[in-house]
């Protein structure tokens, strides 16, 4: 059986990251290297980054002419894989398809279509396997999906072998993120010890929350070539003895690699210490949720964190020399004078990278009920739930100027001279080029949206049912 494992591209309408970073697909790495022995010899299995590949789609499809597609995306990617797929079944009609991913996991009715033959909601791996075990027996499609009903998916452990990183091999040098360049995945934990009432996160597991050995993550770290990995655990700082064991696993295998990883503020304020450790054995920066300046935003969204301990960390992390990449939800209750305030406050703290983003409800998460008759657009419309569009109408300003006011509060705290100054001398003049062009481009999709905002109120899109 020949089996492609696609990563799509965005939509040209998402707002995308992907000028600034671009991960590898670990999920499908995973998905590789966990297939069974018993089926092994009867797959042959490659994955294709649709982000980075040069052929056309439609040309793979034909030249490789598949017996299974497998997709992973997000929820911008939903409707560009039902389209994938019914290319797919155009040129070949007996071809299978399934599709799998966080969205899929949590909101997997999204993916309804004639062209999705199997929806992998629970279980990603355990699912991926049994389909194409039961699709070599010549099962058919309804009693599979009989099967797939029965799995669990409620682990609490993750005994997987690591990803297949060599799939991937004439991509990787492609990989980064940021100034990280280039870089590599690594999960350490899965699920979220935190309840924010804003985040899709927790919901992948259903609010579980549970971590892989330490010897096992040393083992896939001496794995790895790439010496900057990005840990992509929902939050990484969070255990300290689990943390004094991860680092002691690095000083006795005498592992020398740099990490960018995600933490909360409260854990970094109260562990400025254990955070020094932490940088000597190769913590480089740490993704932050700051949330906001104002108490209760950080009340409503459940963040159990306030203004001071946010500066703290700030602090901590700036004293350490670690960098720190702070992201923000914008209400859609500021006004000009909140975006004002927003801005002197980060500047103040000297912050030099800030991810500014619209408060956007996902599907399935706590607040995503209150916000249903207040949505700009269809929910159908998938590639604007990226986390950057403003899908909520502002309450004291246009959409036009929302975006306007986003936009200037970026440039006011990321183009100041002393720090572009600070960015020069600490990666050189070549990456922060890179990272320059990578952000304008971001920035010319936020003109676009601008500009296209003509009558407000009649964006959305009310032939479709929400």
């Amino acid at each position: 059986m020949k089996i492609l494992l696609i990563r799509p591209k965005p939509h040209k309408e998402t707002i995308g990251l992907q000028h600034v970073m671009i991960c590898e697909p670990l999920e499908l790495e995973y998905l590789v290297s966990n297939i069974p022995q018993k089926i092994k010899s009867h797959v042959n299995i490659k994955i294709i980054d649709l982000i980075l590949e040069k052929r056309k789609y439609k040309d793979i499809i034909i030249d490789e002419k598949p017996d299974f597609i497998g997709y992973t995306g997000y929820i911008t990617h939903v409707g560009i894989i039902k389209d994938l797929a019914m290319e797919a079944k155009t040129i070949l009609p007996g071809v299978k398809t399934g599709v799998g991913g966080v969205h899929a996991e949590v909101v997997g009715e999204d993916f309804k279509s004639e062209y999705i033959d199997f929806i992998f909601n629970r279980s990603g791996i355990d699912s991926f396997n049994l389909t194409i075990e039961m699709l070599i027996q010549g099962v058919d499609v309804a009693e599979i999906n009989e099967e797939l009903l029965k799995l669990n998916n409620n682990k609490t452990t993750f005994n997987y072998k690591h990803p297949a990183r060599e799939e991937v091999s004439k991509y990787r040098k492609h990989y980064y993120y940021m100034f990280h360049n280039p870089c590599a995945l690594i999960k350490t934990s899965f699920g979220c010890p935190y309840n924010c009432s804003f985040c899709f996160c927790k919901e992948i597991t259903d609010g579980a929350y549970f971590v892989r050995e330490i010897d096992d993550i040393m083992d896939e770290l001496e794995g790895i070539h790439e010496e900057e990995i990005y840990i992509v655990d929902d939050d990484f700082l969070f255990n300290k003895d689990r943390l004094i064991k991860f680092m002691e696993g690095l000083k006795s295998r005498n592992i020398k690699k740099k990490f960018l990883v995600y933490g909360r503020a409260d854990f970094i304020c109260e562990n400025k210490e254990l955070l020094y450790e932490l940088k000597c054995c190769g913590l480089q920066a740490v993704i932050v949720g700051i949330e906001s300046l104002r108490a209760r935003d950080l009340q409503s969204y459940n963040k159990r964190t306030n203004k001071d301990i946010n500066e703290k960390c700030v602090g901590v992390l700036r004293d350490l020399d670690i960098e720190l990449y702070a992201t923000l939800i914008i209400p859609l209750d500021f006004t000009k004078k909140d975006f004002k305030d927003l801005v002197r406050w980060l500047k103040e703290l000297n912050v030099r990278f800030v991810n500014l983003q619209p408060l956007t409800p996902m599907p399935k998460t706590e607040i995503f009920n209150s916000y249903v008759s207040e949505f700009l657009f269809n929910r159908e419309q998938y590639e604007v739930w990226d986390m950057a569009h403003v899908v909520l109408k502002p309450k004291f300003m246009t959409i036009r100027k929302f975006y306007i006011e986003m936009l200037i509060a970026y440039y006011k705290i990321i183009m100041r001279p002393k720090n572009i100054a600070a960015l020069i001398k600490k990666y050189g003049i070549k990456a922060n080029i890179r990272m320059l062009i990578g952000s304008s481009l971001v920035s010319l999709q936020y003109i676009q949206k601008i500009a296209g905002v003509k009558n407000e109120k009649n964006i959305i899109d009310t032939t479709k049912p929400l």
